[in-house]
């Protein structure tokens, strides 16, 4: 019955977390949205409210109809639409931060020009289409001194820490293989969803290696799906990358998207891995629907862990620990230090990506080259498949 009310209350906070004050001794980081998009209030709106140094001051739009009423909706005060939305709202100089939601195709051209006006960069993942665009991002903000993070949001919840803390103590052995795995049933998303178009870099793969959920509404609905995530969990969880890609099948929506992709992986010490990502199951024996699959498997020397929803742990997760014919399962829901049982893995990221920008060490962070191998693997899938990658953007940053 605890475990009932626990999930209640972690839910009900989650969709409505606490109003945080300002800081009377710290200036707010104000954020703006490039994009009315759909996983920003869960993603961002919803978890700065709770944090006393963050604000979403701005939304742009290339309808500013929409953006108004996106604004209105979420408490925004400031909003950019038409043509010039995006740009006005990144020279705005009360801005300190941009949150790039924007489809996967437009993350390089408005990522280069936030940077390049002097902002700190959320960006949503993958975060580009191709590994040259993010290593080029990255360079620049080195180059400015600013903050640039590929929002992989699971990683800064406590429980993939936790499973990452469990293969490092050695308790269960060397990491033998991993599997990961993230399918929605069909009907999630409609036919003409962006994730489907190779122009805007859609593509099974690079969207449910990243999915992204909505938990800011009910525990099962999905609003934004995107998959580097299958691939950032096998690397993050196996603490290698592939030498080799041992092989791919995709399911093709249309002859450059991929619906479903499954791919094997070679990595050093003669890990073997999987993935699986698939943006519409179809439902057994046509009548059954496929239920969510947000899981991860590594087999170890001496043991094994599964971890039950991983992506979206706050509403509910496990991690079965197997070893010596013995089991256990553990809850990670919040830091000895840091966190409360309803934040969310968006919260947490915000709260590292705020530390870091305010000069604070982060509980735990993404580098720049975590970022770029990701995208490298991305590639080299859809290489090995014949899909090839999705299209580089044509925007070409002055000098």
């Amino acid at each position: 019955m605890a475990s009932v009310f626990g999930l209640i209350s972690r839910v009900r906070k989650s969709f409505n977390p606490p109003e945080a004050k300002p800081l009377p001794d710290s200036k707010p980081l104000k954020f703006g949205v490039l994009g009315a998009a759909a996983i920003a209030p869960s993603a961002l709106i919803a978890p700065a409210k709770s944090h006393p140094e963050a604000v979403v001051y701005a939304v742009a739009a290339r309808s500013k109809d929409r953006a108004t009423t996106y604004a209105r909706k979420h408490g925004i005060e400031m909003v950019f639409g038409g043509p010039n939305g995006y740009q006005e709202l990144i020279d705005d100089p009360e801005i300190d931060a941009i949150y790039n939601a924007l489809p996967n195709g437009l993350h390089y051209e408005w990522t280069m020009k936030a940077l390049a006006a002097g902002k700190h960069v959320l960006l949503e993942k993958p975060a580009s289409n191709t590994a040259e665009e993010t290593r080029k991002m990255f360079e620049l903000a080195e180059t400015k001194g600013l903050v640039l993070l590929e929002a992989t949001h699971y990683r800064f919840h406590p429980v993939a820490l936790r499973v990452k803390a469990i293969i490092e103590s050695g308790e269960l052995g060397a990491v033998k293989s991993t599997s990961t795995t993230m399918t929605v049933p069909s009907g999630t998303m409609k036919a003409d969803d962006i994730r489907f178009n190779y122009g805007l870099g859609g593509g099974a793969l690079m969207d449910m290696g990243r999915m992204i959920f909505t938990q800011m509404q009910p525990c099962t609905l999905m609003n934004n799906l995107l998959s580097d995530y299958t691939i950032n969990a096998m690397r993050y969880f196996a603490g290698a990358d592939p030498t080799s890609i041992l092989s791919v099948e995709h399911e093709l929506r249309t002859p450059q998207i991929d619906r479903k992709t499954v791919a094997k992986f070679a990595l050093p010490g003669s890990i073997t891995s999987t993935i699986v990502c698939d943006l519409s199951v179809p439902p057994t024996f046509k009548l059954i629907p496929a239920m969510l699959n947000f899981n991860a498997h590594i087999e170890c020397e001496r043991g094994e862990i599964k971890v039950t929803n991983y992506l979206i742990p706050t509403q509910y997760h496990s991690i079965t620990v197997t070893a010596g014919g013995k089991s256990r399962v553990e809850k990670a829901y919040t830091f000895p230090d840091l966190g409360e049982p309803w934040w969310t893995t968006y919260r947490y990221q915000l709260e590292a990506f705020v530390n870091k920008v305010k000069g604070r060490k982060p509980h735990t962070w993404i580098s720049k080259e975590d970022s770029i191998k990701n995208m490298e693997v991305i590639e080299s899938v859809y290489a090995k498949s014949g899909l090839g990658s999705r299209p580089k953007s044509d925007y070409v940053p002055p000098n």
